[in-house]
């Protein structure tokens, strides 16, 4: 992969691009795409940027029966002139691990990183410039071998295209509620829960309808053995803040080793609050909201960045968090990692990565 040249076909007619208080998560996607085969025996070929179109494929093509994909998700945010991306190679490493658990030949990572920015540059004008709006960026893999019989896939396809999106609090920053699943289980420990793979997400829609009917935002994942611990919040990462210490389930097999979680982790390290990455059951969860130790809950994802928790449904009961307003940590949190993606705040950590504009296209 590494020294292939990206073949560019650029479209003849551009698409008209949508007004930034318009934009709806995952609607609007942008002139281009980037596309790239593996066949077994020559590996990945044929790298090229391409118009956005629907893509040709074979009935028995093994990712509609078997499922064997993966994906990822991160933004590109404008500043001024400047593009910036946050932690890339973060996303593109771990796709490689998502990729090693589905069976599938990993990526170069700098190379996809490399086609990434020369897409963004192609497309860069469809980047909202509005506060809190951004570019969503989806890399994904799926298996074209037409063949209906349960082994790995020997021809792949991996692609990125890009969504402009709007930004996921219009009206400010909203603490939500939350139902604990007590039925159905979202991963287990060997399973593929941290992998970010289609089927995780299929799996998880029964719950998420039902915590809809009851009147909840989302579900809190427990674990899918003892059914007692605490693992995920909707398809996010979870945090806890009790008697002045953040707690954070810990990396156990099943849940997916979050960026926003990593990056939240290293702030409260560098602000010298308590952060501990352990076991934590609802049971215990319930006890400091008895004793009044339950400060803030949130979870942690590309999406929402940041996501407050105002109030949790478990078997029968309403644990009320914060009285259920956004707490100022969680605030603070939003605010500061926003602030860096978007080069407002300053970066200690050297996460945010600046695409250089090295081409003009017409």
């Amino acid at each position: 992969m590494k020294g292939q040249t990206i073949n560019l076909q650029l479209s003849t007619t551009r698409k008209p691009k949508p007004q930034s208080d318009q934009l709806i998560f995952g609607r609007n996607f942008t002139d281009h795409m980037f596309t790239m085969d593996y066949t077994e025996g020559k590996g990945w070929h044929d790298p090229q940027i391409i118009p956005y179109q629907p893509i040709s494929m074979d009935p028995a093509s093994m990712v509609f029966h078997y499922g064997q994909t993966v994906f990822e998700g991160l933004k590109a945010y404008v500043q001024g002139e400047r593009i910036l991306l946050f932690r890339p190679e973060k996303n593109f490493q771990r796709l490689n691990i998502s990729n090693d658990r589905l069976c599938i030949p990993h990526i170069d990572e700098e190379f996809a990183l490399e086609a990434l920015e020369e897409l963004i540059n192609i497309d860069h004008e469809w980047i909202p410039k509005e506060e809190g709006t951004s570019l969503y960026i989806r890399p994904f893999v799926i298996s074209t071998e037409p063949f209906l019989g349960v082994a790995p896939s020997r021809h792949f396809k991996f692609m990125i295209i890009l969504s402009p999106v709007g930004s996921y609090y219009s009206e400010g920053i909203k603490p939500v509620k939350i139902g604990v699943e007590s039925d159905y289980v979202r991963a287990v420990k060997g399973g593929t829960g941290t992998a970010k793979t289609g089927g995780n997400y299929a799996a998880s829609l029964k719950a998420q309808e039902s915590a809809n009917l009851k009147g909840c935002a989302q579900v809190l994942w427990l674990d899918g053995v003892e059914k007692k611990y605490i693992e995920e919040v909707g398809s996010m990462n979870v945090f806890f803040k009790v008697n002045g210490e953040v707690i954070t389930p810990e990396l156990n097999g099943s849940i997916l080793d979050g960026v926003t979680r990593s990056s939240i982790i290293q702030l409260l390290k560098h602000w010298n609050i308590p952060i501990t990455e352990r076991k934590v059951s609802m049971e215990e969860l319930y006890q400091a909201h008895k004793d009044g130790l339950l400060e803030e809950a949130f979870g942690t994802g590309t999406a929402a960045v940041i996501s407050p928790v105002g109030e949790f449904v478990w078997e029968g009961e309403s644990v009320v968090v914060n009285g259920g307003e956004t707490g100022p940590l969680s605030k603070k949190l939003y605010d500061t990692l926003t602030g860096i993606q978007t080069g407002l705040v300053e970066d200690p950590f050297g996460w945010v990565k600046e695409i250089q504009k090295i081409k003009s296209y017409v």
